[in-house]
């Protein structure tokens, strides 16, 4: 199957405007733009045959052209990333078998969770997306609390079936758990990775739909699906020693450099 990765990036964030473009820095000190570090995550990814970014800003596009990336031009009227992506997969006039959204937003994403989604894809023919999930430590949980205490929105949180079909997504801290785990505690609690995998029947007639009171109150793209009955598949992925966290807030930087530095990404 021929896989396109498209990673869809805007200016105008409400809770972070310029976004893509703030400097994040390495263990060794060297700064790379949010949208080129996750444009070399999926560049790191096999089995992918084609990766975009896919912009509204020239600004963005220049600085993505500068370090070599392929950008489509996509219109300002995209909601969300994946009707940027549907729309990317209509300029590049189709062709591919699955269509992986690469949020912008998501540079520590290692390229195995992208393989084991695709692979998770091709194994369930009745799925039409799939998306990561993985489980919270007690040091994550506790990370996730935190913020919700604060009023941030640290990250997103899935339930799913025995089937692994998702049965909800929010940006609260769900399921509730009354018990207190320690840093290394395994919780019941999974953390959403903002990464999709899409067929392109399902991917394409996403636009075509209204925004239902769920997407309207999360604010989650992926809600739309489940709102329209359509399988979301939610792939476990293992961290492998690795830190997971997606530039969120300003807040975010500073976390997101000590996790490269802890872990020696340059």
């Amino acid at each position: 199957m021929s896989v396109l990765v498209a990673i869809p990036a805007r200016y105008a964030s409400t809770r972070y405007p310029g976004k893509p473009l703030v400097p994040l820095k390495g263990a060794s000190g060297q700064a790379r733009t949010l949208i080129e570090r996750s444009w070399r995550a999926a560049m790191s990814v096999s089995g992918v045959d084609r990766v975009v970014v896919a912009t509204d800003d020239d600004r963005i596009r220049d600085a993505a052209k500068a370090f070599g990336a392929e950008v489509v031009m996509t219109s300002e009227s995209c909601a969300n990333g994946t009707e940027r992506c549907a729309e990317t997969y209509s300029e590049l006039g189709g062709g591919f078998e699955i269509v992986v959204n690469l949020q912008g937003d998501a540079p520590l994403t290692p390229h195995w969770f992208i393989e084991d989604l695709v692979a998770g894809l091709r194994a369930n023919p009745q799925a039409e997306i799939a998306t990561p999930v993985l489980r919270c430590d007690g040091a994550t949980l506790n990370s996730l609390l935190e913020d919700r205490r604060a009023g941030r929105v640290g990250g997103t949180t899935a339930v799913f079936g025995k089937d692994h079909g998702g049965l909800y997504f929010s940006k609260e801290v769900i399921p509730f758990t009354s018990e207190t785990y320690e840093a290394s505690d395994p919780t019941p609690v999974f953390h959403h990775v903002g990464v999709y995998a899409y067929r392109p029947d399902a991917l394409t007639a996403y636009p075509g739909w209204d925004v239902g009171p769920l997407e309207q109150l999360e604010g989650l793209e992926q809600l739309r699906f489940l709102e329209n009955g359509r399988k979301v598949l939610c792939v476990e992925v293992e961290a492998r020693d690795r830190q997971f966290w997606e530039l969120n807030n300003p807040e975010d930087v500073p976390r997101l450099e000590a996790m490269m530095a802890g872990m020696g990404l340059e």
